[in-house]
């Protein structure tokens, strides 16, 4: 399996706050899409990963509530 460090954001859903809450963590996979999409199940996960980036990033969102995953080998 490979090692990935992660970066999970929550953006703060209030129009006049433009802070977010950010996570770091160590994750071993294979399938960074699969893992986000099983993490969280019943939201809506979109790749939003650039085309030769090192990085695959994962846009997640749940009646309003955007999270952003970026995983980076590590």
């Amino acid at each position: 399996m490979k090692r990935y460090e992660v970066i999970w954001e929550i953006f703060n859903q209030c129009s006049g706050n433009q802070m977010r809450d950010v996570f770091f963590e160590e994750v071993e996979t294979d399938d960074p899409a699969g893992y986000v999409r099983r993490r969280f199940e019943n939201y809506n996960v979109t790749e939003e990963t650039t085309e030769g980036s090192d990085e695959r990033v994962f846009a997640i969102e749940k009646e309003g509530l955007l999270q952003r995953m970026t995983f980076t080998e590590a």
